[in-house]
């Protein structure tokens, strides 16, 4: 009996922490453990009082493959300030990343990009059209999947003309895009994928937030974070 009054004492002990942030107003997410700030927030580039979301992510990464739903559902929660943004990373080589990121980049120029964003992922995860990874000889694929058959998913699922694709892929200001993109990544901090970046200036991952549904839950509570400081600067 004195062994299950200790349990029950515990438990109880256990329950009121948890509750104590919220009883008394505390702020239910920790800067440190479940967001972290960006050393050097950077600039959106967004109007005044506009909130930029952007997720860090491959197409190859299959941790990004099992989030992108939920990254659909934030999407098409966030408030109306709120601006979604998707930033490829290429880190993982051996992985076929920075062919992918260039697709991404390419697919953007072309004004395809979003509504081809879970296609992608589906022909990389589900279809195999695109596959970086051979079933059958439990093997990364080589050669992995090239531009050209990225152009080719894009003929079929955009209407993009294969050549025009390749001619985007092949410009200059594509290597600059993809280049910046790598310094943004590496100013956030981010070295793992899918990372979510709030405004330039917090950054966190299903990891740190402590799932994939809190992560959504956490993104919106920065936005209306930085929302109200926006709105603060804005009245003064």
């Amino acid at each position: 009996m004195q062994i299950l009054f200790r349990l029950i004492s515990r438990t109880a002990i256990a329950v009121l922490f948890a509750i104590a942030p919220l009883a008394f107003g505390a702020d239910p997410w920790i800067e440190g453990v479940h967001y972290f700030l960006v050393p050097s927030p950077q600039p959106t580039g967004l109007p005044a009082g506009k909130i930029q979301v952007t997720e860090i992510f491959s197409y190859a990464c299959p941790g990004c493959n099992r989030f992108y739903p939920y990254i659909d559902k934030l999407a098409a929660s966030l408030p109306a300030n709120a601006v979604m943004d998707y930033l490829p990373a290429s880190f993982r080589p051996d992985e076929d990343w920075p062919m992918f990121q260039r697709a991404y980049i390419v697919a953007k120029e072309l004004g395809v990009a979003q509504r081809t964003h879970d296609a992608m992922f589906d022909a990389v995860w589900k279809s195999g059209e695109l596959a970086t990874w051979d079933e059958k000889l439990g093997r990364a694929k080589r050669p992995p999947p090239s531009l050209a058959d990225a152009a080719s998913f894009y003929s079929h699922a955009a209407g993009i003309n294969p050549q025009t694709f390749m001619t985007t892929a092949a410009q200059f200001g594509i290597d600059v895009k993809a280049r910046q993109a790598d310094e943004l990544i590496a100013l956030y901090g981010v070295a793992e994928t899918p990372s979510i970046v709030v405004n330039g200036k917090y950054r966190l991952n299903p990891v740190t937030a402590g799932g994939d549904q809190p992560t959504l839950e956490l993104v919106k509570w920065l936005v209306a974070k930085e929302s109200s400081a926006s709105a603060s600067a804005a009245s003064h």
